[in-house]
């Protein structure tokens, strides 16, 4: 069975569970801390972990102030990150329909070079509508828009890293030759949604460009992150989903004429570890508490996409899937809901239990190292992963619980390596420097 690639995402400024701000340790200020970015990232590279991924909300409104959110620049927290590792991966979120395509190839073309080769950017479309609110676009795009305007975005962004050829820079002071004017390329891209000349004003990156990774689980999502992206990270409750979303993925790759090995998908596990299983329930018992039924009941209905009254009145009924409605009427990830209602299908729950068995779409395990292990050795034999996203449930304590209890046991049983043996990210996940090929149609020339 080969090694897993193991990532580990921040999410909500302080924790994957949305109570994690009042069990933790460590003031509500934290999420807006240095020295906790820090010490994460240092704990992290210790632990060899492949990648740290930063989630990122550019507002607040969805959740007002009952709590903190990811919301800080990613590009600069992991700047920061950067500068106090060497070898571990470091890949943020920005959504394509609120930046544009020159500035945000330029920001995540620095944070690459400032790593030395360690940096991706996790493409996202955003879902929540209050975000046009922030940015004083008028109305939310519909579904569609936003990924038709992504499909543009992600091909200008990626002919922008390319824009210089590898050998461009030539630096020869005696002959007074910075760059080789010539393996410089202004892309002069007239779409629909942008027009931009370029090129970058600065060479490709060591590792040749930024990863991409994608959460798209629409099927229209599946094919772009089949056309564009390098790592793919979804919610899958059920080993069998899992298979099933790898297994087309691949295939999308394929037939976008990509070998299927040159995607890696990585499917979020949300687990509570503890050195026993009475420890971690504690645990799970804690973060439980520190939420409401209501504030539970709410984030439940906006996964689903009905109101919180409906999840009320089938509390201790079986979960109420058939008043749900279709995937075209979903504002939210398609993916995400479908992800929980496998798991309430397979399993008969009830929503009340819904609520303690799948806190989020994301396969949830309260236990040890080895209970979580076994899960994930599960996973890999039936070729449901390449890795796992570990969705941090409280920070800084869940990323010392993943280094100190899980990584262990899994280096125990040759899941995980003992050394980081990469130069680049793009190598510690077994991917070859470039770009897939769909995305190359029309940059085909800046590629030696």
């Amino acid at each position: 069975m080969p090694e897993m690639i193991l990532s580990a995402a921040l999410m909500h400024g302080l924790g994957h569970q949305p109570g994690a701000w009042r069990v933790r340790g460590g003031p509500a200020t934290d999420y807006v801390s240095p020295d906790m970015y820090g010490a994460i990232a240092r704990k992290a590279e210790e632990g060899k972990l492949h990648v740290l991924f930063l989630a990122e909300q550019i507002t607040n409104q969805e959740v007002g102030a009952q709590r903190p959110c990811g919301a800080m620049d990613t590009a600069s927290v992991l700047s920061y990150m950067a500068a106090v590792t060497s070898r571990i991966g470091l890949v943020g979120t920005a959504s394509t329909t609120y930046n544009q395509p020159y500035d945000l190839a330029r920001r995540f073309a620095t944070l690459d070079h400032l790593s030395k080769g360690r940096a991706g950017w996790n493409c996202v479309t955003t879902a929540h509508a209050v975000a046009a609110q922030m940015f004083g676009t008028g109305s939310h795009p519909e579904a569609p828009q936003r990924y038709s305007r992504a499909d543009e975005f992600l091909d200008v962004v990626i002919r922008l890293w390319e824009s210089w050829e590898p050998d461009a820079l030539v630096g020869d002071k005696k002959h007074n030759v910075f760059a080789d004017a010539s393996k410089i390329h202004a892309i002069n891209h007239a779409g629909e949604s942008f027009s931009v000349r370029g090129p970058l004003p600065f060479p490709r990156s060591r590792q040749g460009r930024p990863l991409i990774f994608h959460a798209g689980s629409s099927p229209t999502g599946r094919d772009q992150a089949a056309k564009f992206a390098d790592v793919v990270f979804t919610a899958q409750h059920t080993t069998e989903g899992a298979k099933a979303f790898r297994t087309d993925l691949r295939r999308r790759a394929q037939a976008h004429g990509r070998h299927p090995d040159s995607i890696k998908i990585l499917p979020g596990m949300n687990v509570v570890l503890g050195e026993t299983v009475a420890e971690a329930r504690r645990k799970k018992a804690a973060l439980d508490n520190a939420q409401t039924l209501d504030q539970l009941l709410a984030t439940m209905a906006r996964i689903c996409g009905v109101s919180p009254a409906l999840l009320r009145d089938h509390l201790d009924r079986p979960f109420p899937v058939a008043e749900f409605p279709p995937d075209a009427e979903l504002k939210n990830g398609v993916g995400w809901r479908k992800s929980i209602i496998d798991l309430a299908t397979e399993e008969k729950l009830t929503t009340r239990e819904v609520l303690t068995r799948a806190p989020s779409s994301h396969h949830h395990i309260v236990g040890t190292a080895a209970d979580v292990a076994d899960a994930m050795e599960e996973r890999l034999a039936a070729q449901a992963a390449d890795g796992f996203t570990m969705m941090v449930d409280m920070l800084p304590e869940g990323i010392n619980d993943i280094v100190d209890l899980l990584v262990p046991e899994l280096q125990r049983r040759g899941l995980f390596h003992r050394e980081y043996s990469h130069r680049y990210l793009r190598d510690a996940l077994g991917l070859e420097v470039g770009t897939p090929q769909v995305a190359r149609q029309d940059a085909r020339e800046l590629v030696p």
